[in-house]
């Protein structure tokens, strides 16, 4: 078990509908990271949020993922972020995480607004470990949804990546903070920058916040940058054991 953990966040304007422009830029950004245990993209990273664009949709052995294997190699570490992905004639808003050593898990985006007719809802949530660390990577509009949220199996982090748009960032700010506080863990909220194909802007607002709901990583507003913090799993224990709410936590079953 590793009590330190280090994650990369990158806050980037996304390039619309243009797969291999997004992932030459990604590359230059990530070429400056040097040491990390993680890297997070944003939500739908390689194409911009095009929800109705699904044949942009990649196969799991497609070329987005095939990217993100060999940043993982060359950088020794976790990689995530999420795509759209067809399985089975199905579109899935899909995040793709790739381990250290390259196995794969994902997680399909299971709240989606009216408007993503052309994708499948997922179902389930997805728990990774990495170095003795439970991570639990959700999408974007699943920040709204508490319950579906809540840390009722056991995990240490709590991640959101989003295209979340300015008109709303109040919601994004207030909700990130209150995750954390209820469900004491790490939470990580990571959101692009810059105006997609719709005309919707985004400005950023990646954060980090602690078991307490203490904002310890900000980034600057509307800029494109690579945000790196280190975590520490026995501080989040010892606010655990400070004021254990968790113990008494209801019962439920999401259907």
């Amino acid at each position: 078990m590793k009590n330190n953990l280090k994650i990369s966040l990158i806050q980037s304007n996304l390039f619309w509908e243009d797969v291999d422009k997004n992932l030459s830029h990604f590359e230059g950004l990530i070429s400056e990271i040097s040491n990390t245990d993680i890297i997070l993209l944003p939500e739908t990273f390689n194409t911009s949020f095009s929800i109705k664009a699904t044949h942009l949709a990649e196969k799991m052995d497609g070329k987005t993922v095939n990217w993100m294997k060999k940043i993982s190699k060359q950088k020794k570490c976790a990689i995530a972020g999420s795509l759209m992905v067809i399985a089975k004639g199905k579109v899935y808003n899909r995040l793709v995480w790739i381990s250290k050593k390259g196995d794969i898990n994902t997680y399909d985006k299971h709240h989606l607004f009216k408007e993503e007719k052309s994708i499948e809802k997922g179902e389930g949530r997805l728990l990774v470990e990495i170095e003795g660390w439970k991570i639990c990577p959700l999408i974007c509009y699943d920040l709204r949804f508490p319950v579906f949220s809540r840390n009722d199996i056991g995990y240490d982090i709590l991640i959101y990546v989003a295209n979340w748009p300015v008109k709303r960032i109040d919601a994004w700010d207030t909700l990130l903070r209150a995750r954390s506080i209820e469900n004491q863990c790490y939470t990580i909220g990571l959101n692009r920058i810059g105006k997609d194909g719709n005309g919707i802007f985004c400005n950023g607002h990646s954060a980090v916040f602690d078991a307490f709901g203490a904002q310890i990583l900000s980034s600057t507003e509307n800029k494109e940058e690579v945000l790196q913090i280190e975590i520490y799993l026995d501080d989040m224990k010892t606010k655990r054991k400070k004021m254990n709410f968790l113990q008494d936590r209801d019962d439920f079953t999401i259907h």
